[in-house]
């Protein structure tokens, strides 16, 4: 009797193409790539999944579990379409999210402006209480002035409410009273209440991340019932899992009621795929490169770890340029995957500027009316273009073919306007439109490497997406990197590493304490109270015994420092052995950041106290072999292709990836795939691993 086969299904909704990846318990893996259903994200994942079971046979009840990366909540914050928000905070600080903090992200630019408020002034409610630093109530909530402040913001008919009190991270009870008020009031509003949010010290970034949830709560509300009501419609019972922001996964009850988790979920999963294949091929050092349709995300794995941020900013273009320069966008203090992001992607916009120079994005082409070539009614030309009439993108095979492109009209836009403007050969043009979208994104490769003090020849770029591979080769020989790995599946790869991923739930609390002076049962008290937390909700969520694990972090200053740095925590009792080992990891941490560290006799100061439950995935998760299930087409013939005035057009073998092999073939060669076009220039080497990889070299 044969054994039943289930599937897991990963899901990347991206603002071009919609990538899903069923991978079966027998190591069989069915991929489709559709375009993005911009208006209803939901209906390209069921029609998806509809197209992936006519193509195999298979049926919704074969599905065991569905894994979603969603710019759902991203997209309502940078397009400022999110939910209408009240917020009841403490007599006179009505102002702060309007105040923020004296960061900017270009200190010398005189021209740029903060970012609205995401509630605007009028519906910023006060109440006249106090509570201090200590967390003695000086001045005492009247109940009937919240029930005023509530009962105004109900009849300018907001969506939610966000409720951000002074000093309630060390006691919650006038927020939980005016919590218990909205309830009453209004038992359908969902409220937003920083003490459950964010129990965690500085006005402004709480206020900020509890606002934000609040923004887009909901909105992910409503996404996750209609698409939940669309896979049940479809006979789909399975469980929705959604990957967080810091690279774990959540449920869909968990994502619906904290959803500022979820804001930059998107990317999480190809990072997370990444970094699971560089364990298994001892890779140390890596640096992903994702790119797809409309931008283009890099992250760093060091030693089998990813680079987390505990604080980032979304919206008003933050993610483009410094890590080191932040505060154009909304705050949010959660942990995240250090990603920087880049406006380049294919649908990228070529254009000209007033002075005659050459610029790529940050507008994009998107899905519809998507690049020229697509002739779905786009008439400005894109990165897209660019690659077509350069020879590396076949026109008869993207997805597969499903997708037939127009090279002559795409050809015909990019002459009239970007090559006569410019007084050069179309094919000039072309390289130097892909030239200069490569110099973008490389801005963001040295933001995760250089600006943090790491060199990025000591690092392999992992490419992946759909259109990273054609790009990686050429942007790793600028930064002197002399190995790319291409993963299988690589145009689809976000939704692949949704499957390596584990459930996460991150808890935090401000517990301010000189080590050298605290009192240990007290701290060793409260580290145990989270831990308590996060095993009961991996309990109820099947997590149990070996299945559930801890990780326990402290955040640490020097007395008299405005920011911490996360420390992470050996197992074990605290006591003074844990405080010695926690000083000498926070100043060789501090000296790795800072380049210095005070000596042995300065206070360091315990700010928080975090714990990270994991619920952990059954067996391997993700077998060591995987095999397609769409059949290879033949290789076409070979074609012309454009390698710059050094090498001009070249006759270019077009190979498949298993035509590949353990002995490395010389370069300029492009590997087509259904989902991504690798591109392997002159003076280069490819080969396939055991792992399926495609591992190219670079010549100095």
């Amino acid at each position: 009797m044969s054994a039943i086969i289930t599937y897991r299904v990963g899901v990347d909704v991206g603002g071009t193409f919609t990538d899903i990846v069923l991978l079966g318990s027998d190591g069989t893996i069915h991929t489709k790539k559709i375009s993005s259903s911009v208006d209803n994200y939901a209906q390209a994942i069921v029609e998806g999944l509809a197209e992936v079971f006519r193509e195999s046979g298979l049926g919704g009840r074969a599905i065991e579990e569905i894994r979603h990366g969603t710019t759902v909540a991203s997209n309502a914050i940078i397009e400022h379409k999110g939910a209408r928000v009240g917020l009841i905070t403490t007599k006179g600080f009505r102002d702060v999210l309007e105040i923020r903090t004296l960061r900017m992200p270009r200190l010398y630019d005189m021209a740029w402006t903060k970012p609205e408020p995401l509630v605007e002034r009028y519906l910023r409610k006060v109440v006249d209480e106090r509570i201090d630093a200590n967390g003695r109530v000086e001045r005492a909530l009247d109940p009937r002035d919240a029930e005023r402040q509530v009962e105004a913001l109900l009849a300018e008919k907001v969506e939610t409410i966000a409720v951000c009190l002074l000093n309630s991270f060390i006691n919650p009870m006038h927020e939980l009273t005016i919590k218990d008020i909205i309830r009453n009031k209004a038992p359908d509003i969902p409220p937003s209440i920083s003490c459950e949010v964010l129990p965690e010290i500085k006005e402004y970034e709480r206020t900020s991340t509890t606002v934000v949830n609040a923004y887009v709560m909901p909105i992910v509300a409503t996404y996750l019932r209609a698409l939940r009501k669309g896979l049940d419609d479809a006979l789909i019972p399975a469980r929705l899992l959604l990957m967080q922001s810091n690279g774990g996964l959540t449920t869909d009850t968990a994502a619906a009621e904290r959803p500022m988790n979820i804001i930059e979920s998107g990317p999480a999963g190809g990072v997370v795929g990444a970094q699971a294949l560089a364990r298994a091929k001892n890779l140390p050092k890596i640096i992903t490169f994702d790119m797809g349709g409309t931008t283009a995300k890099t992250a760093i794995v060091e030693e089998g770890e990813l680079a987390r941020a505990h604080e980032y900013s979304v919206g008003a273009g933050i993610m483009i340029g410094s890590r080191l320069l932040t505060g154009a966008g909304y705050t949010l203090k959660v942990p995240a995957i250090d990603l920087a992001e880049v406006g380049a992607g294919g649908g990228s916009h070529v254009w000209i500027d007033r002075g005659g120079a050459l610029q790529i994005g940050p507008a994009s082409a998107g899905a519809l009316p998507g690049p020229v070539c697509y002739d779905k009614g786009g008439t400005v030309p894109t990165v897209t273009d660019a690659n077509v009439l350069l020879g590396y993108i076949n026109p008869a095979h993207l997805v597969g073919g499903a997708l037939k492109l127009d090279a002559g009209k795409a050809s015909r836009v990019f002459t009239e306007t970007i090559a006569k403007p410019l007084g050069m050969a179309i094919e000039q043009a072309a390289y130097g439109a892909h030239q200069i979208a490569a110099s973008n994104m490389i801005r963001g490769i040295k933001a995760v490497s250089t600006e943090r003090g790491r060199d990025p020849r000591e690092f392999a770029l992992f490419a992946f997406g759909g259109n990273g591979p054609l790009f990686a080769c050429g942007m790793a020989s600028t930064l002197g990197m002399s190995r790319v790995v291409v993963p299988p599946s690589a145009g689809l790869f976000s939704s692949f590493g949704l499957l390596y991923a584990d459930v996460e739930h991150h808890y935090s609390r401000t517990f301010r304490r000189l080590l050298r002076k605290a009192d240990l049962r007290e701290v060793q008290g409260a580290w145990d109270a989270l831990a308590d937390q996060a095993m009961t909700q991996l309990a109820a969520e099947g997590f149990t015994g070996a299945r559930a694990r801890l990780r326990r972090s402290a955040a640490l200053h020097y007395r008299g420092q405005s920011y911490e740095l996360p420390v992470g925590m050996p197992e074990g009792k605290i006591d003074q052995k844990m405080v010695e080992y926690l000083e000498e990891a926070f100043g060789r941490e501090h000296e790795k950041t800072y380049g210095h560290r005070a000596g042995p006799e300065e206070p360091v100061e315990l700010v928080s106290i975090q714990v990270v439950g994991q619920g952990l995935r059954e067996g391997a998760g993700v077998p060591e072999q995987v095999r397609s299930s769409r059949p290879e087409p033949a290789p076409p013939p070979p074609r012309r292709a454009y390698f710059g005035s050094a090498h001009g057009w070249l006759e270019t073998p077009i190979l498949r990836r298993s035509d590949l092999s353990p002995t490395p073939r010389a370069g300029p060669l492009i590997i087509e795939e259904y989902d991504a076009t690798c591109v392997v220039p002159p003076g280069a080497q490819a080969s396939l691993d055991a792992g399926g990889n495609i591992v190219i070299e670079l010549g100095r």
